[in-house]
Parts: structure tokens; sequence; C-alpha cells
């Protein structure tokens, strides 16, 4: 099967966060059983879901990872005029929920195991694909564990997000946090009297901002990112009952981006200090039972890898090109780094069309992903 072909199998599979990935993973299994290639299949605790290993060629030197995620974004409530989860044919583009982000380059990838298995590999390859990468880049997590176990660590891992096969060695960090503030209800004619949860929130919210715009100072920019600053922002509020009621509770959901340099973290304990010092005495003034309440919904690190390394080399020596970039949108890459992993990002299409209605890949991207790979081949083989 080539690319276009397994790219509609993939397509065909709805794997939607909320959604098992199974069959899209035990698919996979069987195709490279086909060519004799065991694979390990790591299950979240459900065993609802599983990320997919398999290595080809000899173990006991560093190879490349080949690594990519099974989940796609809902289609929920856009405006689609083609299936989302059959493969469409126009204009030389194909339409479909995962072309772009990032079904092309697993599809590239599968299309090359007949070439890797038929070649004397001087380096292993090795295919890495994961579940929950769109909801916080979760289930990686348990097939990175693995890895580390392994007494040779690969030499480099390809991360085939979409970048148009541009190489890509940065993009920033994120820390997702929710605040629930609790305060005290009473009649809204005796405002006074109760703690209200909203208008607490908002003056959190508020100094959220402040701290946003202390990092925009130039001292803290990074020139190679768009924006060269880490930003902070609120996605999410809800709280209050009636307009009569003091609200008793409000909750809300922000974020931090932050430049691989600088520690979300950080931003996030700033906010705690300020909760705890300024915002709950002035509440419990009023009502003790009154609390401000953080938890961490998702997090993973930036990625930076040097322009002097062998990592960027071997990729510009793939892709043809030096011209090293960065990302504003996450990946697994910074996962794979933290974990002694060097990490590139290059694949196939443009996020320009990821996460949207009539999503697509040309197949001019996924045939010089193709011809990425093989010159990735060419370089391990004897």
């Amino acid at each position: 099967m080539n690319s276009v072909e397994l790219l509609e199998v993939l397509v065909g599979f709805d794997t939607t966060s909320r959604e098992s990935n199974l069959q899209l993973i035990e698919f996979v299994r069987d195709y490279l059983a086909r060519f004799d290639v065991p694979c390990a299949l790591i299950y979240n605790d459900e065993r609802s879901k599983a990320n997919l290993f398999a290595t080809i060629g000899p173990v006991d030197q560093p190879g490349i990872v080949l690594s990519g995620h099974t989940d796609v974004v809902p289609v929920d409530g856009q405006p689609w005029t083609l299936p989302p989860f059959e493969l469409t044919e126009r204009d030389g583009k194909l339409f479909g929920r995962g072309t772009a982000d990032m079904k092309g380059y697993i599809a590239c990838v599968l299309a090359l195991v007949p070439a890797l298995v038929n070649a004397s590999l001087r380096r292993p390859v090795h295919i890495a694909l994961s579940y929950d990468e769109e909801v916080g880049c979760l289930g990686v997590r348990s097939l990175l564990k693995v890895l580390q176990q392994r007494p040779i660590k690969p030499l480099l891992c390809i991360i085939g997000e979409p970048t148009e096969l541009k190489p890509v060695l940065g993009h920033k960090g994120k820390l997702a946090m929710r605040c629930e503030v609790h305060g005290h209800p009473c009649h809204s004619a005796y405002a006074p009297l109760g703690v209200n949860a909203i208008e607490y929130a908002a003056e959190l919210i508020g100094e959220l901002g402040r701290l946003g715009q202390q990092l925009k100072a130039p001292a803290h920019h990074d020139p190679r990112f768009d924006p060269p600053y880490s930003t902070v922002q609120t996605g999410v509020i809800s709280g209050g009952k009636a307009l009569n009621i003091v609200p008793a509770d409000c909750r809300f959901d922000f974020e931090i981006r932050a430049l691989p340099s600088q520690d979300p973290a950080l931003v996030a304990a700033a906010l705690k200090t300020y909760a705890e010092r300024e915002v709950l005495p002035r509440m419990r003034a009023v009502s003790a039972q009154s609390d401000i309440r953080f938890s961490e919904l998702s997090a993973y690190p930036g990625l930076a890898t040097a322009a002097q390394s062998q990592a960027a080399e071997l990729i510009a020596s793939f892709c043809g090109s030096a011209a090293f970039g960065t990302v504003a949108f996450g990946t697994e890459g910074g996962l794979f780094d933290a974990v002694g992993i060097p990490t590139v990002v290059c694949g196939p299409g443009s996020m320009d069309q990821g996460h949207k209605p009539d999503e697509f890949v040309s197949l001019d991207q996924l045939q010089a992903c193709d011809d990425m790979l093989q010159r990735m081949l060419a370089s391990i083989s004897v």
C-alpha cells in the first residue's frame, strides 16, 4: 500500500480524543505483522486506548524514532462540506479529519515499512504512535517510560506534525490550570454580607493579565518565536446561579504558553501567592469558609534543540533545508527531549489546515514526505 492508500484507511478510523484509538492501532499492528515486524502495545488503565512501538533494524545501535499521535480533534459544530472520516481527493488535495494533523505523516511512515524491512540497516528505525496528544500530550508519557528503560537511547526523534516539511527545532511549552473560588452566598440586597466569588475571580484574572504584561518586556523576548514572548490567557469561566444571589462559586481555566527558556510554573506560583496574600484574607474576613484552590489540567515542556547539533544536521539532510524554524503550537517533542532523545518537528501539510473544517494535505506534500523518508533510509543503509 502506498501513502495515499494508507491515509484513506487511517482517516476512516474516528480517533477523536474522546473515542478509542484501538481500531487504528490494531490495523497498524496487523499491517506490521505482514512484514514480520513485531510491536508492543502500551495500553491505558482502561485498555480502551494504546500506544504502539515497533523497531526495524539492529537493536544494538542508536536509531531514529518516527513519531506521531493517532488522535484527532472533534468535528462537532464545524461546517464540513465533505465527510470528515472519509478521504476525498479534489484538485490535488486529500480532505479528511487528521490528514494534516497528523495521519498524513503516519501514512508515509507506514508506506516506508516494506523498504525498511528489505534494506540492510546500519541503524534501527522505531515507529512510535501515541494517543491523547490533543488533550495534553497524555498518552505518550507511558510510552516514554518504556523507552527510558532501554539501554540504548535513540539518536533522533522526528515528530511529524505539519510544518510543510520545514525543519522545526523549537516550540513553546504549556501549563493549563484551573482556579476555583469559593465564597459565601447571600441575598444580593445584602451584598456586603456575602463573598462574591465572581468578583474575586475577576480580581485574580486581572492579576493574571498583569503577570502576562510583565512577560512582554523586551528582556524576556526570544525572536525565534511568534509572538516572541510567553503568553497568558484565561479561556473558560463559569459561576453564579441568579442575579439576585451573591455567587458562592466561580471557576476559571487559564494557560501559560512559555518560551522553552522560561518555567510556566513560576507564573502559576505568582498567582497563587497573590491569592493567598492579597485576596483570600479579605474573603475570610467576611466568611472563614472562603477558599481559593488551584489544580493542574495539563502540561508539557517546550522544545529547544540546538541548531548546532547532530539532530539538526540529520533533519537538514533528510528534508534538504537548514532553514530551521519554530512553531507556535505544542508537540510531544519536549517530552521526548526531556528523557534524553534529541527531537525535531517535521511533517507534511500545514497547521493552517489542522483543526479546521475540510482539513486537507496536498498530494505534493505527501509525496515530498515520502521522498524525505527515502533520504533518511538511504542515510542509514549499508
